[in-house]
């Protein structure tokens, strides 16, 4: 049967066998949960980027406009809340993450079912928490920082509640990952044969399990003090609000790490696909994900430069940031050497990935400011923070994501989406999101200080221009998820099994896979691409 045939008689696959919604609801199987996370978290895309389009209308133009300063606040936090601990952060791992790592490494499930079932309904609670926190909106930013966290009105011990179980997500998660990749590899599946992307979510596991339980200290802690006043990190009962800084960030920053290590695996399983040639450095790329990972724990003070840390301290966290720009470059260097005399076909997988190597190139550029000790003092709290934040997060995980959900739609749906209408919405994600932050840029080295709910005039115009540019990337995300979803739903373009002609284990099944993966267990004999890992003959 060829692969054509596969899809346009699907028989029984994960997403018909077995039916009902129950079966939906109590699926141990990956590819399942990672549907029900992935429709999860684009619910909190939605909901945050709402929040933003409102705070940055209210930013076209100075004075007060649309709503009142609290009400600005509490959107910014909600903001804030939303895009970091209810999307970025189970973004990759637990969709993407999910759906392929078992497939790549040749297993028939993660090692522990019902655990992963188990991680995506604690992060339901969680996400219910956040919802009941509304009906009186946080308004302490998503950092939560004391003290202002402790005497605030407003409902911090639920949405910090909602962090805290959200966390027991992230770290079963994590757990589950790492245990799968050194227990369940095929055959041959040895280290040095895994695809870079289950190298980068190796590595986000190590940090998820690791980093999480400090953030989740941290914030009972803040509960603790606001319930019982235990005297931790308020001033007045003898604690150190500087504290809850260091506490916060000791994950907060290896957080970027969860955000964008899997989004490097996926430009890494892109380019050498679209660019018909191995991935240049296959072994230095995967290692430099886990020094990533590494020294990603030992930065965190760099957030607190003008905090009163010492300046000995000061310059040892500056040292280290700067030195983590080295295994990023790696990448980068590794990506477009590969691309280098490659036959590139710029379909819209590749376009999202060029794309994140040009915008992460930009947050990796500015943030050397941020690092350097001097600079920070006049970049810290400004527009250019938000900016430099923007193009890493919205710049890395998510359009990261975007590349990932383009390039494996086929596997996950057995349909083909429209390309044309693919390359307009990435057109319009990556002008849109160039004209909101570059302006930003702007405001940042003209001393406009971030979270102001009004602004003198002479900012005006580059506030205007970034409104119009969150409003275009708004559009350019609508337009290209709604061409997936039409896809899936109305198309009857069937996908072939390896439509992309990939040599990895997951390109090896029909679209989409059966429910368990593999009829036989694979067998790796061969390694031809860096990248792939193609089948002893004979396996399916």
């Amino acid at each position: 049967m060829t692969s054509h045939q596969h899809a346009a008689n699907p028989a029984q696959n994960y997403l018909n066998h077995p039916k009902g919604v129950w079966s939906w609801l109590t699926t141990t199987d990956h590819k399942r949960i990672a549907l029900l996370y992935l429709f999860t978290i684009l619910l909190s895309f939605f909901a945050g980027g709402v929040a933003a389009l409102v705070m940055r209308t209210e930013l076209m133009f100075p004075g007060h406009d649309l709503v009142s300063a609290d009400t600005y606040n509490r959107l910014f936090t909600l903001h804030g809340v939303l895009m970091i601990f209810l999307f970025i952060v189970p973004g990759i791992p637990a969709t993407m993450g999910n759906f392929l790592l078992p497939l790549m490494i040749g297993a028939k499930d993660v090692a522990f079912p019902r655990l992963n079932l188990l991680s995506y309904y604690i992060y339901v609670i969680g996400a219910l928490f956040g919802v009941a926190a509304l009906a009186n909106p946080v308004d302490t930013g998503w950092t939560f920082y004391t003290p202002y966290s402790m005497d605030t009105g407003t409902s911090v011990v639920l949405m910090t509640a909602a962090a805290f179980i959200l966390g027991f997500s992230s770290i079963l998660t994590g757990l589950n990952f790492i245990v799968t990749v050194h227990k369940l590899r095929a055959p041959g599946m040895t280290w040095s044969r895994l695809p870079v992307f289950v190298w980068g979510t190796y590595a986000t596991a190590v940090i998820q399990t690791l980093a999480t339980p400090v953030v989740g200290i941290t914030l009972l802690l803040l509960i603790m003090e606001r319930l019982m006043g235990v005297g931790i990190f308020d001033p007045k009962l003898g604690g150190d609000p500087v504290l809850f800084q260091h506490m916060f960030w000791f994950y907060s920053h290896p957080v970027v790490y969860i955000m964008v290590l899997p989004a490097f695996g996926v430009v890494g399983e892109i380019i050498p696909v679209f660019s018909r040639k191995p991935l240049f450095g296959y072994r230095i790329v995967c290692l430099s994900s886990l020094a990533i990972a590494i020294i990603g724990f030992v930065v965190w003070a760099h957030h607190m430069f003008v905090a009163g840390i010492s300046d000995t301290a000061a310059i040892y966290f500056s040292i280290i940031t700067f030195a983590v720009a080295i295994p990023t470059a790696i990448k980068v260097f590794n990506w477009v050497s590969t691309m280098y005399k490659g036959s590139i076909r710029f379909d819209t997988p590749m376009l999202y990935a060029m794309g994140f190597v040009f915008l992460f190139l930009v947050a990796g550029t500015t943030g050397i400011y941020l690092a350097a000790l001097a600079a920070d003092v006049f970049y810290h709290d400004t527009y250019f923070v938000v900016a430099h934040f923007h193009y890493t997060i919205q710049g890395g995980a998510v359009i990261g994501l975007m590349a990932a959900l383009h390039f494996w739609f086929p596997k996950m749906t057995g349909k083909m989406y429209n390309e044309t209408v693919g390359k307009i919405a990435w057109i319009l994600v990556f002008i849109g999101f160039n004209l909101t932050f570059i302006p930003q840029f702007g405001l940042g080295m003209e001393g406009m200080p971030r979270r102001y709910y009004d602004y003198l005039p002479e900012f005006q115009s580059m506030h205007s221009l970034s409104t119009i540019g969150a409003y275009v990337n708004a559009f350019g995300y609508s337009f290209a998820l709604f061409n997936l979803l039409w896809a899936w739903i109305f198309s009857k373009n069937y996908a072939p099994a390896n439509p992309y002609e990939s040599l990895s284990l997951e390109w090896q099944t029909p679209s989409p896979p059966p429910t368990e993966n593999f009829v036989e267990t694979p067998i790796v004999t061969d390694w031809t691409y860096g990248y792939g890992t193609p089948l002893k003959s004979g396996a399916h």
